[in-house]
């Protein structure tokens, strides 16, 4: 039996922890859609690797663009 390859996962560190300079606002819907799949979805912190307290921010702050018309609730419709 030859021998199992082991795979080398880095730890995923927050990126709103590292940058200090990088703020969440609801109003920013262009750094908002980082955190947001093509779907709509706000994307998990398991994925993207933030800590609990951004990952609190980020899903307000999308819930508030959402709320004002800046985000939309669902992707694009086909039909």
């Amino acid at each position: 039996m030859p021998p199992r390859k082991r795979i080398f996962q880095r730890k995923r560190v927050c990126r709103l922890c590292t940058d200090k300079e990088l703020v969440l606002d609801y109003k920013d819907v262009k750094s908002l859609r980082y955190f947001v799949t093509e779907r709509g979805k706000i994307v998990p912190r398991r994925i993207y690797g933030t800590c609990a307290k951004h990952q609190r921010q980020v899903n307000e702050a999308v819930k508030r663009a959402r709320q004002l018309a800046l985000l939309p609730y669902t992707g694009p419709t086909q039909f």
